[in-house]
């Protein structure tokens, strides 16, 4: 056997040295072994010849995430959105035909930190804590006014079997819902006057655009995030005068709101209404936001369920009816098609929150951020009597 410094210089002579800098068009031999300086290049391999590259997924970001070059920070840093009690009016009434205000980042700043949007936000923020922790088939008190909101959502609903969609080419934008929308315009009026009582009737003037507006738009048969808004503006309004009160708030949400979202989920089905100023996939959902607010406080503290639980479809399957944030993925998994961190990446990053408790308050910050403080949503909002628009800061009860 021979020595080991041996067999490594054995080894090193039948070894050839590395190549020498390959030039541009000459092949030279190697002066020691007569090998060629120079290699071709390896030929070429399909991927379909061998296994294909990986599949790169970059590093989820910390939930609730935004697109790039977004005011992400600034979202996660805000302080979260607090619960107000709505300022009744008391007579005289001063109602009347609400306006468009705003036009630019100064009327949103203006806007959010008046009177009137820190309270209509805390209206929502009620809204949100008084079904913390119930199922939407829990008890809850429900008013003659709020049976009759009800009753009035289910009308509507009606509506859409006695108008089938037309036939035609587009993908989006069925014509038929320019008649449904008609015909809701024109009996708006009556409708509110089913539940208003007899001193309130003048009020009509003032919250019938909210509701007309709650629905879509019937130019350009589209619905978003600023429709749904309108929608609680109205409820705000009904609150601001006392017709629903604090005693209604859950039923508001798990009666009410769940009737509204079927009625709207029907209409963007039927009619195939296109999102308005939808984010693409970065965006929470093409048409709705407040679901997903009342649906997570819904689940705080639940003994099961956690944020990764929307990927169980066990559970969605066996829950949607009861909990509204399962009932919004249920609904996007069924209208999009392929893998739902693709098309859905946010509401893919936001089930990797711990807890329910940070979902919700991270949902209050963002609609705050990306619905209210958005010009191309708030410019289409009204002001009137119920929700004033302020030249000057003065008190919201005035």
């Amino acid at each position: 056997m021979e020595p080991e410094s041996q067999k490594q210089d054995h080894q090193s002579s039948k070894t050839p040295p590395p190549p020498a800098t390959k030039t541009a068009t000459t092949t030279t031999c190697c002066a020691k072994c007569g090998g060629p300086t120079s290699f071709p290049p390896p030929p070429q391999t399909s991927y379909s010849e061998i296994s294909p590259p990986p599949t790169y997924r970059p590093i989820r970001a910390p939930a609730v995430n935004l697109p790039p070059n977004h005011h992400s920070q600034a979202i996660i840093l805000a302080p979260v959105p607090q619960s107000q009690k709505v300022l009744t009016i008391s007579p005289p009434f001063h109602f009347q035909s609400p306006s468009k205000r705003i036009q630019s980042p100064d009327d949103i700043r203006h806007f959010v930190d008046s009177d009137s949007g820190k309270n209509f936000l805390g209206f929502v923020v009620a809204l949100s804590e008084s079904i913390r922790g119930h199922k939407v088939s829990d008890p809850c008190h429900e008013s003659q006014t709020i049976s009759t909101i009800i009753s009035i959502l289910g009308e509507l609903l009606q509506w859409i079997e006695e108008i089938p969609p037309a036939q035609q080419a587009a993908r989006y934008g069925n014509v038929s819902y320019r008649t449904w929308h008609s015909r809701l315009t024109e009996n708006s009026e009556s409708l509110m006057l089913r539940f208003l009582p007899s001193e309130l009737k003048a009020a009509t003037i003032e919250i019938v655009p909210y509701f007309n507006d709650s629905f879509g738009n019937w130019s350009r048969i589209d619905y978003g995030t600023g429709h749904e808004t309108n929608f609680a503006a109205w409820l705000y309004c009904l609150a601001r005068m006392g017709v629903i009160k604090e005693e209604d708030y859950h039923a508001i949400v798990a009666r009410v709101f769940v009737k509204y979202l079927e009625l709207m989920r029907k209409l963007q089905l039927v009619y195939s209404l296109e999102p308005a100023g939808s984010h693409g996939v970065w965006g929470l959902d093409d048409y709705h936001f407040l679901p997903f607010i009342f649906g997570s406080s819904q689940l705080i503290d639940h003994k099961y369920m956690k944020p990764k639980s929307i990927h169980n479809q066990d559970i969605l399957d066996n829950f949607w009816n009861e909990y509204m944030y399962l009932s919004c993925i249920a609904f996007v998994k069924k209208v999009k098609k392929g893998i739902f961190a693709e098309h859905s990446p946010l509401l893919d990053d936001i089930s990797g929150v711990p807890n329910w408790n940070k979902v919700n308050s991270g949902l209050l910050k963002m609609y705050k951020a990306e619905v209210l403080e958005k010009v191309p949503i708030m410019q289409h909002f009204l002001f009137g009597w119920l929700i004033r628009w302020y030249a000057a800061f003065v008190s919201v009860s005035e």
